[in-house]
């Protein structure tokens, strides 16, 4: 009786043993690349399966994962296949004394917008670190994540990394999320989730408040029922770079609130997103832009900034709408005199 307990319901496989080798599939899900992909680089760069068990069929051992998991850690930090091959095995001992000679490495897939690995991202012709930051949110890394983000900041500057690593590749997640029936939500959750994280890590704290200062903060909402908070992110912590005070409201603000707010902080600038038509309200842009605040014979009203999407094609006069995050950033620290990331200097 005890040796039937532990065996499998009948027609289902055993479960591998620790330190078992398992199949390309199997591998290819842990790794979240496609079985294509590790049959090409064992092909091509010699990275392949110590064992061939029952003719052809591929078995990968705990050594060839752990050289995999080696090679898809430079990958996704944008190191070339084929150095990242080499790589991998000199840091394994393997180096090219049991690997066939790679063939030259003939570079990024034509500008298709795909790459040829099923399973890819389409980002077509952008930046090397986008590439790196899709391979790793595609295999859920989120500690490659982390570093990618942060690399992109730590080269690039805040505003610069968020419209030409991370936004790029957002949107790539969200189109192969549109074309596969939902099987890259998943990944499209980690990756704004430490977008997000990287965003709020850079926004610095708030000033003390000296007095009645010259001009009020920048408040920045979503309008009501919306929830796409990123690029308000962004903008948040860019301004806070450039020492400009800032009150983040976030998804969803119900009007009432909004207005309360308006009159009770006195902003110099109000900025509202939209990522849809159906959020964009003008009615909800023209009385935040009419609310007053102030003792009578000197009340002011703030500055109305649109941002996102939703607003294109409303009638939207005395409204501005940047095109995106440098314009927004240049346009409301010229409220306050100071100079923004596209000024020159």
């Amino acid at each position: 009786m005890r040796d039937s307990a532990r065996r499998p319901p009948e027609g289902e496989p055993a479960p591998p043993a620790a330190g078992a080798a398992v199949t390309t599939g199997a591998l290819a899900r842990r790794l979240g690349v496609s079985p294509t992909t590790l049959r090409s680089w064992d092909r091509r760069y010699g990275i392949g399966p110590a064992v061939h068990a029952q003719g052809r069929h591929r078995r990968w051992t705990p050594r060839d994962v752990a050289l995999l998991e080696a090679m898809c850690r430079l990958t996704s930090a944008g190191v070339p296949p084929a150095e990242a091959a080499r790589a991998a095995k000199e840091a394994a001992g393997t180096g090219d004394r049991t690997a066939p000679v790679p063939p030259p490495d003939p570079g990024p897939a034509p500008a298709t917008g795909r790459s040829r690995a099923a399973g890819a991202l389409p980002l077509g012709d952008v930046r090397q670190e986008c590439r790196g930051l899709a391979r790793a949110a595609v295999r859920l890394d989120a500690a490659a994540v982390e570093a990618r983000l942060a690399s992109a900041v730590a080269g690039h500057g805040l505003a610069d990394a968020w419209q030409e690593v991370m936004v790029p590749t957002l949107h790539a997640v969200g189109r192969k999320w549109a074309s596969s029936e939902d099987s890259y939500i998943e990944v499209e959750h980690l990756l704004s989730w430490h977008v997000s994280t990287t965003l709020r890590r850079h926004t610095r704290p708030p000033a003390p408040a000296d007095g009645d200062p010259v001009a009020g903060p920048v408040l920045l909402a979503c309008v009501p029922g919306e929830e796409h908070t990123l690029p308000l992110e962004a903008l948040n912590a860019a301004l806070t770079e450039l020492g400009l005070p800032t009150r983040m409201f976030g998804a969803a603000v119900p009007a009432s609130a909004l207005a309360a707010a308006v009159r009770r902080l006195g902003p110099a600038a109000v900025v509202l997103w939209a990522q849809s038509r159906a959020t964009a309200s003008p009615p909800l842009a023209r009385d935040v832009a009419a609310t007053e605040w102030g003792v009578k014979g000197a009340r002011r009203s703030p500055l109305v900034v649109l941002g996102g999407p939703g607003w294109a094609g409303r009638r939207t006069r005395g409204m501005p709408r940047p095109a995106g995050l440098r314009e927004a950033l240049d346009l409301l620290a010229g409220g306050y005199g100071a100079a923004g990331p596209g000024a020159p200097p």
